[in-house]
């Protein structure tokens, strides 16, 4: 005797739709990377008032991390914008929202839009206008610098280097209000730290981004790419101290600094030496130990930081 199945009931019909639509926006905003960006900020607004004496835990660390947040989610979303068509030919993005035709462009761009200009106003008005215009600087360099020069040349890397370098940078500003040599050391571990990160991202899905025709270093010159990320892990180890010299943190954060920076610096050594399974291409096996080691150093190193915050 064969059964009939029974339509699912409404209520779970509308769960199940409400749960994909969330999945959806949480793609749209790049939740894991926002996430890495609101943390950021947040570290930034913990070292700048335990440096002027205020309480770290306020309603004002809220403020920070939430319209810096909104500013990045929403800066997100209008990239995936104007990259749908890229996306698109890439395995690792063509199931985004956009080019699966999950969401209009238009919905998504009207989304990115408002969530950025609330975010920005959020920040003038629950912190101060030099954050604001420091995270609408850092959009606008990230929509308008970064995402077309992905088209053209590898220096790509090097301009999105300093949008994505800002959030802890913004998350001080927000305490203090005024910049300084510290938010300048926060902005240097950041901006270094990047080029091992991304880089090893390009290493891992070369043959995306050459059929999508994004000029990535590791499209051009994989060598190249392989000796720039022993380089930029290799400084990182004295960027990474200089909150020492300007009497942020201490001896134990110190110590933390230079193993953290040593094993991150290791991987790279290790990628760089030629495996004849794959020569002249990097190990793929490599590059991803790369990315998870960079994905666990920058926290480690800014929990730290905060830990020993003089």
């Amino acid at each position: 005797m064969t059964t009939i199945p029974q339509p699912m009931p409404r209520a779970a019909t509308l769960g199940w739709r409400a749960l994909g639509l969330l999945r959806d926006y949480s793609e749209l905003v790049k939740a894991r990377v926002t996430s890495l960006v609101m943390m950021s900020a947040a570290c930034g607004f913990y070292l700048a008032s335990v440096k002027s004496g205020a309480s770290a835990l306020s309603w004002g660390l809220f403020h920070a991390v939430l319209g810096v947040g909104m500013v990045a989610g929403g800066t997100a979303a209008i990239n995936q914008v104007m990259e749908r068509d890229l996306d698109a030919l890439m395995l690792r993005t063509l199931r985004r929202p956009l080019p699966a035709a999950r969401m209009s462009a238009a919905h998504a761009a009207a989304f990115g839009l408002l969530f950025t200009f609330c975010g920005i106003a959020y920040l003038a008005l629950a912190a101060n206008w030099l954050t604001a215009l420091l995270a609408a600087a850092t959009s606008v360099a990230y929509l308008f610098g970064y995402t077309p020069l992905k088209r053209r040349s590898p220096i790509c890397t090097f301009v999105g280097a300093f949008p994505g370098a800002m959030p802890a940078v913004l998350g001080w500003v927000a305490a203090r209000g005024s910049l300084g040599w510290e938010p300048l050391a926060l902005f240097g571990i950041v901006w270094f730290w990047q080029f091992p990160h991304f880089h090893s991202i390009a290493c891992l899905y070369r043959e995306d981004y050459e059929r999508a025709r994004i000029r990535m270093l590791a499209v051009a010159d994989q060598r190249a790419t392989a000796n720039e990320i022993i380089a930029y892990s290799l400084l990182l180890i004295p960027i990474s101290l200089a909150p020492v010299w300007l009497h942020m943190s201490g001896l134990a954060y110190a110590t933390g600094a230079v193993l953290l920076g040593a094993a991150f610096f290791w991987t790279g050594l290790r990628l760089a030496r030629r495996d004849p399974e794959c020569a002249p291409a990097v190990s793929r096996t490599r590059a991803r130990n790369v990315l998870q080691a960079s994905v666990f150093y920058l926290p480690l190193l800014f929990v730290l930081l905060m830990l020993n915050a003089k």
